[in-house]
């Protein structure tokens, strides 16, 4: 009886002792002591992103080309221009920007197999644009007669005797005189002082202004006395001035500079694409090629 008294006293002194809550510790990881924690990188920096921001940037250059393509082919015709053969240059002009906007892209899309290959593919035909563009332009003092639509050798067709008389019939055949008298009909001779006219309409249409002829409309000017003056280039266009409107100016000095200045603003405006174009696109190949072998070098 004692006995099972001393162990009921046990079980309930066991029973009402306090509980301690054992705290589960978690198991932690072992820190290498090479490790190092990784640095954070700029996504833009990386060459592979890098190198795709470039393809995309040369991509979009070669945009404008084809937009440029399209509007020679649309002004092949114009200014009388099929005189002097300008349309079957500005057709192969318009063929060789296809060209070179079919060679941009694919170089762009070949380069990580033929990178130094691809530059030299491409270098070729944009060299040979810039040196027309700066033809165009007049921009070095080597031009020659046989760089078709640079200034000298237009100058040099315009004012070929041969060649002009088939131009002066084409430009009165485009009625510009004509048109000229329907839009400056109701106007006095203040009023037509003030009205801007194109090359063409103040060359060709009315009489220089040195004549210092009397205005009655725009293509009849009655003639006054002759004032003593030192010599001029277009004085010989005042004689030259006749009001019967199949002469009017058209064999005029200043009726073949008015012409001349026509196209010359045209190929210049060409030739300034051609150049901008051109080295914009070089610029871009030549960084996106070194990115490109320097990709390589890396891995």
């Amino acid at each position: 009886m004692a006995e099972n008294d001393n162990n009921n006293a046990i079980v309930v002194a066991e029973e009402a002792a306090p509980v301690v809550p054992v705290e589960e510790t978690k198991p932690t990881k072992d820190k290498e002591a090479g490790d190092v924690p990784p640095k954070k990188t700029n996504p833009f920096l990386q060459i592979n992103n890098l190198d795709k921001l470039l393809a995309t940037m040369t991509l979009l250059l070669s945009i404008p080309v084809l937009g440029f393509i399209v509007w020679i082919f649309y002004v092949r015709d114009s200014d009388c221009e099929t005189i002097l053969k300008l349309p079957s240059f500005q057709l192969g002009i318009g063929i060789g920007l296809i060209v070179l906007f079919l060679i941009s892209n694919g170089v762009v899309l070949l380069r990580p197999r033929f990178p130094v290959l691809g530059l030299l593919v491409v270098m070729l035909p944009l060299m040979l644009i810039f040196i027309i563009g700066l033809a165009l332009v007049g921009a070095y003092t080597m031009e020659t007669r046989s760089v078709a639509a640079s200034p000298k050798w237009l100058r040099l067709k315009v004012f070929d005797n041969a060649h002009w008389e088939d131009i002066k019939s084409c430009i009165y055949d485009t009625g510009a005189c004509d048109d000229l008298v329907s839009r400056t009909l109701m106007l006095k001779s203040y009023d037509f002082s003030l009205h801007k006219l194109s090359s063409i309409e103040s060359g060709c249409c009315t009489p220089a202004t040195i004549c210092k002829m009397e205005y009655v409309n725009a293509t009849f000017w009655r003639r006054r006395e002759r004032e003593a003056r030192p010599s001029n280039p277009y004085d010989s266009d005042c004689d030259l001035w006749d009001n019967d409107r199949g002469n009017l100016c058209y064999n005029c000095v200043s009726c073949k500079r008015g012409f001349l200045g026509t196209l010359q603003a045209k190929w210049w405006k060409l030739g300034v694409f051609l150049i901008v174009s051109s080295l914009l696109l070089f610029i871009s190949h030549l960084i996106l090629f070194l990115s490109s072998v320097f990709q390589q070098f890396r891995t």
